[in-house]
C-alpha cells in the first residue's frame, strides 16, 4: 500500500493540503482542503493572523483523518522573510507583521548610516529589499524595542507553525535565506553583523538544512488532529520548494517561479555576489542540497491578482488572460517599479505609469492585463539576457513553474519577446518540492535528482515555441 504524505502550501492569499503518493513510479497528488489567507490592518499594520492559519493548519489534516489517509509525515512551507517572536514562555510577542506593511519605508537610509550597501551583499549574497527580515527588525527596533528585549527566539513564518505542532524549535535554511542575515558562504547566520545592528544574537536559532530533521505531533495537536505523523524539515521557503520541481535533469537550467511573485533565475553550486551581479538585482538564496538559487524578483502576478480584485470581479484568470490576448496595447510598464509594490489601486498605478511615460493609458480590464502581460514578459526576457551575461550560460528554454505556468498568453508572450522554448508546468510545484523533500528524508526517492526524473514521468508539461 503506498504512503501518504502531506504537503501544507501557504500563500499570501491562500493554503492548500496536497496529500501527495507514488505509484508506479510516478507521484499522485490530491488536494483535500483549502483555506483563504491574506493580511488584516490592526494597530496600523497589516498582520497575519497566525492563529486562524495554525486552525486552519489542524483543519486540513483533521480532514486526512476523514478520509481515512493518513500522512507518514507533514512539510509546511510559506513565503519568505516574516518572522514571530518568542517570549521566555514561548508565548508570541507583539504582532504578525506582515511584507507588505509600511513600517520598513524609511529603513534604507538609516540602513544606510549602518552598514554600506555593497558590503551587506557581499556578505549575504542577498539585495536589499525594504521587507527583508533584517530591516523589519531594524523598524521593530524602532518602534517597539521592548520586543526584542523580551524576545528569546525569532522562528520564521514556517518554523513556527512546525513549533506550533511539534512544540519544537527548529531554523530551516532556506527561509532563513530570505532574512538577508545569514553569511553567504556558511549559511549559517552572520553573528558578527547581527551584533554590529546591535540585535539580540541569542534570538537565532542553528541553521539546519532541509531534509535533516523530523519531529513527532505533539501529544495534544495528534489527540486534536486524529492521528500522529511526522514534521520534516523541507526547504520551506516555497519558492525553494518550487524550484526543488523544475522538470529538468540539467544543472544549468532557468526558470520562472511564478504566482504572486516570480522567481525567476538558476541553481548554482557557487555564490555569486560580485558588484555586477548586485547592480542588475541578482539575489543568491538558499536551496534544497546546500545550492544556491540565484535570481532575481520580479513583480509578478501580483500586479494581475490586484487589477482582478478592483475590476474583475466574477472573471477566472484564463478568462482574464483570454481577453487580454485579443486586445492590441503596446504600452509596457517597468515590474520591478516601487509603485506597483502596494499601490492603494493597482489599476490606477498601471495607467499613471502608461500616462507619465507618454504611452497610451490602458482603460478595460482586458487592455490593463494586456500591459501587464506583455510588460511581465519584457522583463522576463531583459533578465534571461542579464542571467546569461552574468553566469556565461546560454538557455535555450524557459521551465516557466508555479500557478502561473497556466497563464498561456503570458507563456506565448514570453516565448516571444525571450526567443526561446518555454516548459510550462507543473502548476502545483511548491507543494510537489514540499513532498519531494518529505519523500528524499524516508528513503522513497533517492536524491534530487531521481525526483525531478519522477517530476517529469509523472506530469504533462506543456511547450511553446518562440
Amino acid at each position: 500500500m503506498a504512503s501518504y504524505y502531506l504537503a501544507v502550501d501557504i500563500g499570501a492569499s491562500s493554503g492548500r493540503h496536497i496529500l501527495g503518493t507514488i505509484e508506479n513510479g510516478r507521484l499522485h497528488l490530491e488536494e483535500v482542503y483549502r483555506f483563504e489567507n491574506g493580511m488584516e490592518e490592526k494597530n496600523g499594520h497589516l498582520c497575519w493572523n497566525h492563529e486562524y492559519l495554525v486552525r486552519e493548519i489542524k483543519n486540513g489534516m483533521k480532514r486526512c483523518k476523514e478520509l481515512g489517509k493518513i500522512p507518514k509525515s507533514v512539510g509546511i512551507d510559506t513565503w519568505g522573510v516574516d518572522f514571530v517572536l518568542l517570549d521566555e514562555n514561548r508565548a508570541q510577542i507583539g504582532e504578525s507583521v506582515g511584507y507588505r506593511d509600511h513600517r520598513t519605508d524609511h529603513i534604507r537610509e538609516q540602513m544606510d548610516d549602518l552598514i554600506g550597501q555593497e558590503e551587506l551583499y557581499a556578505r549575504t549574497g542577498i539585495q536589499f529589499q525594504p521587507y527583508n527580515t533584517l530591516n523589519q527588525l531594524m523598524a521593530l527596533k524602532e518602534e517597539h524595542p521592548e520586543h526584542l528585549t523580551k524576545a528569546k527566539a525569532l522562528l520564521m513564518t514556517p518554523d513556527y507553525f512546525n513549533y506550533c505542532l511539534t512544540g519544537k524549535m527548529h531554523q530551516e535554511y532556506t527561509i532563513a535565506s530570505t532574512s538577508q542575515l545569514l553569511a553567504l558562504e556558511t549559511g549559517n547566520w552572520d553573528y558578527e553583523l547581527i551584533e554590529r545592528l546591535e540585535l539580540p544574537k541569542e534570538i537565532f536559532l542553528p541553521v539546519e538544512r532541509p531534509g535533516s530533521v523530523s519531529e513527532h505531533l505533539s501529544e495534544a495537536v495528534a489527540e486534536e488532529v486524529g492521528f500522529s505523523c511526522e514534521v520534516t524539515l523541507i526547504a520551506s521557503h516555497d519558492t525553494a520548494s518550487a524550484v526543488m520541481a523544475v522538470p529538468s535533469l540539467s544543472e544549468k537550467a532557468l526558470y520562472i517561479s511564478s504566482g504572486t511573485w516570480s522567481l525567476m533565475g538558476c541553481e548554482s553550486r557557487e555564490s555569486s555576489n560580485g558588484a555586477d551581479s548586485m547592480k542588475e538585482g541578482f539575489t543568491n538564496e538558499g536551496g534544497y542540497d546546500f545550492r544556491y538559487r540565484y535570481l532575481k524578483n520580479i513583480m509578478g502576478l501580483w500586479m494581475i491578482q490586484s487589477v482582478r480584485r478592483e475590476i474583475g470581479e466574477g472573471k477566472s484568470y484564463g478568462e482574464i488572460c483570454r481577453e487580454a490576448s485579443g486586445v492590441k496595447i503596446s504600452s509596457v510598464v517597468d515590474c520591478d517599479d516601487a509603485g506597483f509594490l502596494a499601490p492603494e489601486s493597482m489599476v490606477t498605478a498601471v495607467q499613471d505609469y502608461c500616462r507619465n511615460t507618454k504611452q497610451q493609458v490602458p482603460v478595460t480590464l482586458p487592455e490593463i492585463a494586456s500591459v501587464i502581460y506583455n510588460s511581465l514578459a519584457k522583463c522576463y526576457a531583459d533578465t534571461k539576457q542579464r542571467i546569461e551575461r552574468l553566469t556565461g550560460n546560454v538557455f535555450e528554454r524557459i521551465y516557466i513553474i508555479g500557478g502561473g505556468s497556466q497563464a498561456e498568453y503570458l507563456n506565448e508572450l514570453t516565448a516571444k519577446y525571450a526567443g526561446c522554448e518555454v516548459s510550462a508546468g507543473p502548476t502545483e510545484a511548491t507543494a510537489i518540492g514540499n513532498l519531494l523533500a518529505q519523500m528524499i528524508r524516508d528513503g522513497e526517492l533517492k536524491d534530487l535528482q531521481e525526483a525531478r526524473k519522477c517530476v517529469i514521468e509523472s506530469f504533462e508539461l506543456l511547450l511553446y515555441n518562440n
